[in-house]
């Protein structure tokens, strides 16, 4: 997986908890707090679904880039790609059932 790829799930798994984190400390009422949590959590689905369909593109990019090329090279690519698309899958399972916990308790 490139660096750039673990840097960004990093910094979307780090912003989300301090965000999470931040808030539930917040004195405002559970309720409000729900509904900020629901919203953030919500904006970063929609970052994580942006990144999955552009790992999904750049993958079919990069198969069509080394369609000739070296069968060794092109499996190593698709592995990094395919690990870059589980993590950010996991990690948007993650949000959504936060999101669903969320719901349930307003």
């Amino acid at each position: 997986m490139s660096s750039s790829s673990k840097s960004f799930i990093a910094f979307l798994a780090g912003l989300a908890a301090g965000t999470a984190i931040g808030i539930l400390y917040a004195p405002d009422k559970g309720e409000v707090t729900r509904d900020k949590l629901g919203t953030i959590l919500s904006k970063y689905k929609d970052q994580l679904q942006g990144f999955i369909a552009d790992l999904i593109e750049r993958g079919e990019e990069m198969s069509l880039e080394m369609a000739g090329g070296d069968s060794e090279a092109k499996a190593e690519g698709r592995k990094v790609v395919n690990e870059a698309r589980q993590k950010a899958e996991r990690l948007l399972e993650d949000v959504e059932n936060l999101m669903s916990q969320i719901k349930s308790k307003s």
